[in-house]
């Protein structure tokens, strides 16, 4: 068995919200700034759907105040709902750094299997010990701890990491709520960098019927093709995509063409990121009320924003000068896996350069420090040709 078979033979159950993320509602408020700026009342309206106290512990920066560096902890958690027992782990965790410029943000991600001292939490009954990064969430969230308790323990944990690193603002991602906003921007133009093969979505050769196309194991893990079953394919290229082939190509990490699984996933996430940030901001949603309205609505069901004291409105007017092409996504450990077994368990360890990153994010020398490592920018794929992509 490989360290890749033996890295992949983990629980695979949670949904597909559990693997994404977005730069928070703010950020696509951002995109209808004008809509919001006219009127208060619309403005208190949003915010109360979106925005929530707490959550940050001692990890939050000190004032509120937004005025210089900010840092914001993106967590995409596995919530079973009706079902605690089974915990609830954050599988999608990025730090979004923005310079004091405020002029663009730089997306990092964090292996969710990376090994860590996650700090104890008296609340809920956690004495602290070593583990990976992702189980955070669940030993803040058990014992009533909920979400806001998950947030602070993971956010306590990110922190630890290296000294001195705060966030002034956290978001979690909700799938439902975050399905139908995708629905109703309209879907996303995302450029496909490597062939994926989708092992949650396919069709029926003798019926053209949709169904899951692979056979899984208790673990969660594919290990066969179904009869008669044919998988959705995302070639190499630029595509127009409906909400549900960017769920579902993002949600993909088995069976991609560089083999690079996590690392892979994590790239589109970033990548896809950047996409709905550019759809937000396009002409179609923002001159479109009808749609900036149902946007909005969709943001609430989506993202839980956790404000550290700062109003809605200084986030938005904060952030207005950030485009799309100024979100930089960087790849932790150069996008290269870096494990080690312990126990019998497998890790993800942080090199030296991903470690120096998390040091320039806190001390806000990310700007020269990605010029001295070009190497770290995931550049987005690009293709000359745009394709329409259709099921089936």
């Amino acid at each position: 068995m490989t360290r890749r078979q033996a890295r992949s033979g983990r629980s695979r159950k949670d949904p597909l919200w559990a693997r994404l993320s977005l730069l928070f509602g703010a950020l696509l408020l951002v995109a209808s700034g004008g809509v919001l700026v006219g009127g208060k009342v619309l403005l208190d309206h949003y915010s109360g759907q979106i925005t929530h106290e707490g959550g940050l512990g001692d990890a939050a920066a000190e004032g509120a105040s937004i005025d210089g560096p900010i840092n914001l902890l993106l967590v995409g958690i596995d919530e079973r709902v009706g079902n605690e027992a089974m915990g609830v782990r954050a599988d999608s965790i990025i730090i979004a750094h923005v310079p004091s410029s405020h002029d663009a943000v730089y997306l990092t991600s964090i292996p969710r299997d990376t090994r860590v001292q996650i700090p104890s939490s008296p609340k809920t009954k956690y004495d602290g010990g070593t583990g990976k990064i992702n189980s955070a969430f669940q030993f803040g969230y058990q014992n009533g701890g909920g979400r806001d308790g998950g947030l602070e323990l993971l956010a306590r944990t990110v922190s630890s990491l290296v000294g001195g690193l705060k966030f002034n603002g956290a978001a979690i991602v909700n799938f439902d709520g975050f399905k139908g906003l995708v629905d109703a921007l309209g879907g996303v133009h995302m450029c496909v960098d490597e062939k994926v093969t989708s092992v949650h979505t396919g069709w029926d050769t003798r019926t053209g019927k949709e169904g899951v196309p692979y056979y899984f194991n208790a673990d969660g893990n594919p290990t066969g093709l179904k009869p008669n079953m044919r998988p959705q394919i995302y070639e190499v290229g630029c595509y127009d995509m409906a909400a549900w082939e960017a769920l579902d190509y993002v949600r993909q990490r088995d069976k991609m063409a560089n083999n690079d699984g996590d690392y892979g996933r994590q790239r589109h996430q970033q990548q896809f990121i950047k996409a709905m940030a550019a759809k937000a901001t396009s002409a179609g949603v923002v001159a479109n009320p009808i749609k900036v309205n149902k946007v909005l609505n969709s943001v609430g069901r989506a993202v839980s924003f956790y404000d550290n004291n700062v109003e809605l409105a200084d986030w938005i007017f904060t952030l207005k000068g950030i485009k799309p092409d100024r979100m930089v996504t960087l790849k932790v450990n150069n996008g290269k896996f870096n494990s080690q077994s312990i126990n019998g368990q497998w890790y993800e360890f942080l090199d030296d350069t991903a470690k120096e990153l998390l040091t320039a994010i806190a001390t806000n020398q990310v700007e020269a420090f990605v010029a001295a490592h070009p190497e770290l920018i995931s550049n987005d794929a690009a293709q000359p040709a745009t394709s329409q992509r259709t099921g089936g």
